[in-house]
């Protein structure tokens, strides 16, 4: 086995790595929203209920904050995590708190850019290792852990 092959599976090689990676993601992704959603309930009462009027934007820093977080600390989101999913370097290594950064923030933006989110969810459900635009971008892929 060479060392590319070792870190970063070829899909010609490993192609269950990549398997069902696409639903995973959006299963996650629920998961994590549900998550960001109670910790902003919990966040509520320190800001005297008037994160209730800007509550969008609570959404939008707890979620920066969880996912960026959560990323550096395992390549994984909690439902990334439940769903047996991280995601990797191009190198095949774990996501640096730089490149977590980096990716959380990109997610960020598309996410606020609807255009943006339509193509990355395009992409997720047509490029073979279900990347998206961040992904593509960054040069990172979400990949199943537990084969």
């Amino acid at each position: 086995m060479t060392m590319s092959s070792q870190y970063a599976p070829h899909l010609d090689y490993d192609p269950q790595r990549y398997e069902g990676v696409t639903i995973k993601r959006g299963i996650a992704w629920v998961f994590d929203v549900v998550m960001i959603a109670m910790l902003c309930a919990l966040v509520l009462p320190f800001t005297a209920f008037t994160g209730i009027f800007f509550f969008p934007f609570l959404m939008l820093v707890v979620g920066f904050i969880y996912r960026w977080f959560t990323l550096a600390g395992g390549s994984a989101t909690w439902g990334m995590r439940l769903m047996g999913i991280r995601f990797r370097d191009h190198h095949g290594a774990h996501l640096s708190s730089g490149l977590a950064f980096a990716h959380t923030l990109g997610y960020s933006i598309s996410i606020t850019v609807a255009p943006l989110q339509l193509i990355s969810i395009i992409l997720m459900l047509v490029t073979q290792r279900g990347q998206g635009l961040t992904d593509l971008l960054l040069g990172t892929e979400a990949i199943n852990i537990y084969r």
